[in-house]
């Protein structure tokens, strides 16, 4: 089974349209050693000419257009997607599916709530029902494997809370593992197992010992310290806070994660700001050092 990182940004992108950071700048400039990236996006093909995604980034349009395999064949309209699998209603993991409305069947699959939330509750998925069949939604069952695109996937629960456009009425009725789940992937034939985690506040003892026995982690690199997001203009709240575990300091990834030796270990969902995204960093040789690997646009595994 083919995997490919379309994107391995946090949202908004690598630079960010509205940002002006040391990071961004330099960029811009031509001064700084490092790439630009494209919002979390993954892809995998299990087999020849199928392909499914896992959400859909704001930047799917342009990912798509980046990837020669997820191109329309034959001089017809189609596409080789055929499966969406949402972790969350974020706007950031869900918008892309509104960028897939031409006229294309395909099945998405969510919690029951996540379901919910984008269907009954947001006027502008109505493009994805236009006509019968145009968009299958499947619920993701928390307690059991489920099958789609060629592989066996099963839920990991994470602590998370719905998007804070979620009316309170909604989140009264829905259940609370449904708001942010990460994913066991595996090829159905046999194979290794990946697990995708691109927004993680914590991690528990059960969940170290689930991801040692895999063979690649994608794990949430969002930001490098807790205080990182609380210096960006206008947000208030810490890493931790926002969901996301920080990679450095007591508790942080690089610590509580030390002892995952069995997988190969990537960072991925990675903030504008985040210092490891410069390639001459102090904090980029830290990760490199403790076995991590930086995600780029494009990069590629085999299971």
């Amino acid at each position: 089974m083919r995997l490919r990182i379309l994107g391995s940004a946090a949202g908004g992108g690598f630079p960010q349209w509205n940002c002006s950071c040391p990071n961004c700048r330099r960029l811009r400039e031509g001064t700084f050693t490092g790439t630009p990236r494209t919002q979390a996006q993954l892809a995998w093909s299990a087999a020849p000419g199928q392909w499914t995604l896992i959400n859909a980034s704001p930047d799917l349009r342009a990912q798509i257009e980046a990837t020669r395999e997820l191109w329309p064949r034959d001089g017809t309209r189609n596409s080789p997607i055929s499966d969406v699998i949402i972790l969350s209603a974020e706007v950031d993991q869900a918008l892309g599916l509104l960028l897939l409305r031409e006229f294309h069947s395909f099945r998405v699959h969510a919690t029951a709530s996540v379901r919910k939330i984008l269907t009954e509750d947001n006027s502008l998925f109505g493009v994805l029902a236009r006509f019968a069949g145009q968009v299958c939604w499947h619920d993701i069952p928390l307690d059991q494997p489920f099958c789609a695109g060629g592989a066996r996937l099963e839920v990991l629960l994470l602590p998370g809370s719905f998007p804070g456009f979620v009316s309170a009425a909604r989140i009264a009725e829905s259940n609370p593992a449904d708001a942010v789940i990460g994913l066991l992937i595996s090829p159905e034939s046999g194979g290794g197992t990946l697990a995708f985690l691109p927004g993680a506040g914590s991690v528990s003892d059960a969940l170290l010992e689930r991801l040692q026995a895999c063979d690649v982690v994608l794990f949430d690199g969002t930001f490098w310290s807790d205080d990182e997001p609380s210096r960006i203009p206008g947000v208030t709240r810490t890493a931790r806070q926002m969901g996301h575990l920080p990679l450095s300091g007591p508790g942080g990834t690089l610590k509580r994660l030390v002892a995952l030796q069995r997988p190969r270990k990537i960072f991925i969902h990675i903030n504008n700001t985040n210092p490891i995204l410069d390639e001459e960093s102090v904090e980029h040789r830290m990760v490199r050092e403790s076995g991590w690997e930086v995600a780029t646009d494009g990069m590629e595994m085999t299971l």
